[in-house]
């Protein structure tokens, strides 16, 4: 019994080593943890249950077979993060450069299919060279059965990928199908064909920062949801993020004991929408006058910043947060910005995130590349995914709700359960200029009559009462009792039944 315990012992410390002590301290070099190291960090400590620790891969092609490291690149288990149960895979760059093989596949697959039978999110720590070469098409089909798998993961567990390393070609199409994608900048990359082949076929020289780094996809492509400074960063963040969300589709949202009233008043409302109908200000400073604590977890904060979302709390429950931003294009509605928020509101809506709408928009973006870049479909993406989602949802107008934009963004007529404005809001087809100009275009050489036109379309629309009045808005309220207001409604809210009609799946404008 001594010697087959022995035996195990040296099996598993075998499995530890990875890809020996000089890979350990070259990816040390480079600032990385290690796929062990990273969990570690990630998970509670001694929760990790790994499994497939001496799973080896099955390739006999050019001298492969000679070459065997149990465990065959990745780290695979379950762990908790703050009580609550994860499945988890973890890449281990240190061992054929974390490339993917069909056992490794079939290592995070079983992971995955584990986490859906049990309702469990699913986390990859992503650190690979990408396909196998030696092994061919067998690689290619392991990627092919991961994706398949996410595919049927979306909206039943929500999945999460971390970024740590290369992850390129096939690599990229799974991260590209989880609900949120995390790197670590000056550390991470994600491209589907690199520099080289860039080079090659289009004569572009860039480098592999410039191509698919944490800055490229959180700023220009909107690929990354976030970028931190190093791992141990990025996997504690990770931890705070992993507590916004339910554990399944079923579940329901996470709830944490919160000393902050429900009924708490912010004063300073009342003055946040400054006197200039033209004058910016922050949202980010109404969301955290109305949430838990003033916490608010951001994301996607770098890219289309004309919209915010993230996540918060109400009454210790979930909530997302969606809200045009006037620091940015005014607030206007463009094409990034209604893939950004479309791709939210779906989410929540997967999950029953309960979703609050903070609406000061001035309508949609003009100009000739928004038109030519498909501002008509992407803008519907958006409205479809307000129109669709059956989850509780709070809108409140703070100032303009212009034109269609006012529609698009959770409306009454897009079956608002709650829709609020404050006494700033101004809520019509366009601003007084524009309609002016449109309507009594007969009286355009007379400055003062156009004056005193704008004046009156500003007396008549410049203000929530005739949308009120027609129910479309359920009442005019206090700034400073929005989230006394938001809480009573989520309250109300917590059991709503609502059921789109039957069908195989919907056709977003994709």
């Amino acid at each position: 019994m001594s010697a087959n315990i022995a035996e195990m012992e040296r099996r598993r410390a075998a499995a530890q080593i990875g890809g020996g002590q000089k890979r350990i301290d070259a990816q040390h070099a480079k600032g990385r943890l290690t796929a062990r190291e990273r969990l570690d960090v990630l998970l509670d400590e001694g929760s990790f249950e790994e499994v497939d620790t001496h799973v080896e891969h099955n390739c006999t092609d050019f001298g492969m077979a000679g070459n065997v490291v149990p465990g065959d690149g990745v780290v695979t288990g379950s762990g908790t993060i703050n009580g609550r149960l994860v499945f988890v895979f973890s890449q281990d760059f240190t061992v054929f450069g974390g490339s993917l093989s069909e056992r490794h596949a079939q290592k995070i697959c079983k992971v995955m299919d584990m986490a859906m039978r049990l309702g469990a999110p699913v986390i990859g720590l992503n650190d690979s060279g990408g396909a196998r070469i030696q092994e061919g098409v067998a690689s290619l089909g392991g990627y092919a059965e991961v994706f398949q798998r996410n595919v049927l993961a979306s909206g039943v567990v929500p999945q999460i990928s971390m970024i740590m390393g290369p992850c390129a070609g096939g690599a990229v199409y799974s991260p590209a199908m989880t609900d949120f994608i995390f790197m670590v900048k000056d550390s991470s990359y994600m491209f589907v064909t690199g520099p080289d082949v860039v080079k090659t076929v289009t004569n572009e020289v860039v480098t592999q920062e410039e191509l698919g780094g944490a800055s490229a996809h959180t700023v220009k492509s909107g690929v990354a949801d976030l970028g931190f400074e190093n791992d141990i960063e990025a996997l504690l963040q990770l931890r705070e993020f992993f507590d916004f969300l339910p554990e399944n589709n079923r579940a329901g949202v996470p709830e944490r004991p919160s000393s902050d009233p429900w009924d708490r008043q912010e004063p300073s409302l009342d003055t946040l929408i400054p006197p200039s109908a033209n004058q910016p200000y922050d949202m980010h400073e109404c969301i955290r006058k109305i949430v838990d604590e003033g916490t608010f977890f951001e994301l996607q904060p770098t890219y289309a910043g004309n919209i915010l979302i993230g996540f918060a709390r109400v009454e210790g429950r979930t909530v997302g947060i969606v809200a045009n931003q006037p620091m940015v294009l005014a607030g206007c509605l463009d094409i990034n910005a209604s893939k950004k928020a479309g791709r939210f509101v779906r989410f929540c809506d997967a999950f029953d995130i309960p979703i609050i709408t903070l609406v000061d928009v001035p309508g949609f973006l003009p100009g000739v590349a928004q038109e030519h870049g498909g501002i008509i479909k992407n803008g519907a993406k958006l409205l479809f995914a307000y129109a669709e989602a059956t989850v509780p949802k709070i809108t409140v107008i703070t100032r303009k709700a212009y034109g269609g934009a006012y529609d698009v963004m959770a409306s009454k007529h897009l079956r608002g359960d709650l829709n609020y404005a404050w006494p700033t809001a101004e809520i019509a087809v366009m601003g007084a200029k524009g309609a002016v100009e449109i309507i009594f275009r007969s009286d355009m050489g007379d400055p003062e009559k156009i004056a005193e036109r704008t004046r009156e379309y500003e007396e008549r629309f410049a203000n929530p009462f005739v949308a009120a009045s027609r129910g479309y808005i359920d009442e005019v309220i206090y700034p400073h009792s929005t989230r006394k207001r938001i809480a009573l409604g989520l309250r109300k809210l917590r059991n709503k039944g609502l059921e789109n009609p039957w069908k195989k799946h919907d056709n977003i404008p994709l």
